[in-house]
């Protein structure tokens, strides 16, 4: 089961995530939880694959606002870096960035 102490253990910056969710553990919990149901990770590991780099913007910038909003350190760190890259359409290798942020996204659904 998620809880607070598995997210801090995580490297979530759960104080400032609680802090946006007005200290409503609860709330903040189940939006976590929302985070784990979502596809769009691999959504933008097919876009990148596939030279889309507009799309994948799009969706590498929608993660990081999701991701950042809940202080989800660990989650936000590379896909950071990749909406950076991708908002100047840089074309590069992108495997070890959605390596680890999908090593990331395994290690919260774990918790």
């Amino acid at each position: 089961m998620l809880t607070i102490e598995k997210l801090r253990e995580y490297g979530a910056d759960v104080d400032e995530g609680l802090a946006r969710c007005m200290n409503m553990t609860d709330f903040y919990v189940s939006l976590v939880a929302k985070v784990l149901e979502d596809n769009r990770l691999p959504l933008l590991e097919k876009q990148i694959g596939e030279g889309n780099l507009d799309a994948a913007f799009e969706t590498a910038h929608a993660l990081k606002g999701m991701y950042a909003n809940l202080s989800l350190t660990p989650l936000t760190k590379p896909v950071i870096e990749m909406t950076e890259l991708l908002r100047n359409r840089t074309d590069t290798d992108y495997s070890a960035l959605l390596s680890e942020a999908k090593k990331q996204f395994d290690v919260l659904r774990s918790l």
